[in-house]
């Protein structure tokens, strides 16, 4: 015989469990649990077993329990979940990869008819097509300004007809209609609001960033700072390869214009004083690339060693 436990006793259980799971999970994922079935949220918590655990209760109940938890246990960063439980929402609690976790939890997501009085998710679009209603039914469709006709006995809708907007309230017509084309326009599961990392609270999107996407800020980040430190003068690890380029020009230009010289000058004021020079660079390269792949795969033989690399910046050895 089970013995049926008290408020108090089911209070007592709720916080043993919940202050059991702060100190065994660092990873939550808050969700909202608008709409979810029991058999629903039975299902998703079938899927994540073993890794992961789902925690309803009131929002009261559990801003409670993590209060008197933080103050036994001194642990204040669990203080941070506190201002994320509004509204119908659940607890997840992972060891498992959160964006993973986040697109199980997506997987269940159920249809459901649009009801009376409940506001719209999302557009509602009746698209064209025969309906199967005989034409003693066209009262709904003139009642919503549907255009329809009576094609081989039945009613058919002639075109799209946007029926329900995003945040509207169904109204009755709309519903018995949807109801009667057996359209349920609307999916409901556990949606994750926020994610709680090691006392880090921060929005779902950003589980979605590659390594891609965080190469391409970082390396935006650093353009940015190039930027202005060559706009301000002020020298930083970013900006001191082009600082030393520009202060190069500066001084090649100076040795150009005048008869001062230096090592990494001398060979472009040789070419400028004899631009003849510059022709003799073209053929040179013509005839490296009139090479046959028969001839090119034969000098690849030949070759034992790789040849070394040339430090030389369009011939001129800026840099010898």
């Amino acid at each position: 015989m089970t013995v049926k436990l008290s408020k108090a006793d089911k209070k007592l259980e709720y916080d043993k469990k919940l202050c059991r799971l702060l100190d065994e999970y660092s990873q939550v994922l808050i969700a909202a649990a608008d709409n979810v079935g029991s058999n629903q949220l039975q299902n998703i918590r079938k899927g994540l077993r073993g890794e992961s655990v789902v925690l309803m209760g009131k929002n009261t109940l559990m801003r409670r329990c993590i209060k008197v938890h933080s103050e036994k246990t001194g642990n204040k960063d669990c203080l941070n979940l506190l201002p994320l439980l509004v509204g119908n929402v659940g607890l997840i609690f992972t060891k498992g990869d959160l964006k993973e976790v986040r697109e199980e939890v997506a997987k269940y997501k159920v249809g459901a008819p649009a009801r009376v009085g409940l506001v719209a998710p999302i557009d509602v679009v009746v698209p064209p097509g025969n309906t199967g209603l005989d034409p003693s039914q066209t009262s709904f469709f003139q009642v919503l300004n549907i255009p329809t006709k009576i094609n081989k006995g039945t009613v058919e809708i002639i075109t799209p007809v946007e029926l329900i907007r995003k945040g509207e309230k169904v109204g009755s017509s709309e519903a018995a209609l949807l109801a009667k084309l057996g359209i349920r326009p609307f999916s409901y599961g556990l949606v994750v609001l926020s994610v709680y990392d090691n006392g880090s609270v921060f929005s779902p999107e950003v589980l979605d960033l590659t390594e891609d996407d965080l190469i391409e800020k970082f390396a935006a980040g650093v353009s940015m700072v190039t930027s202005l430190s060559l706009a301000l003068s002020y020298p930083t690890l970013a900006a001191a390869p082009h600082m030393f380029i520009n202060a190069y020009k500066n001084v090649l230009a100076v040795a150009i214009a005048t008869e001062y010289t230096f090592p990494q000058a001398e060979k472009v004021k040789e070419f400028l004083e004899d631009p003849s020079k510059f022709a003799v660079l073209a053929p040179v390269a013509g005839a490296e690339a009139a090479v046959t792949p028969a001839a090119a795969a034969k000098e690849e033989e030949k070759k034992e060693e790789p040849a070394e690399e040339s430090d030389e910046d369009m011939g001129f050895s800026l840099f010898d």
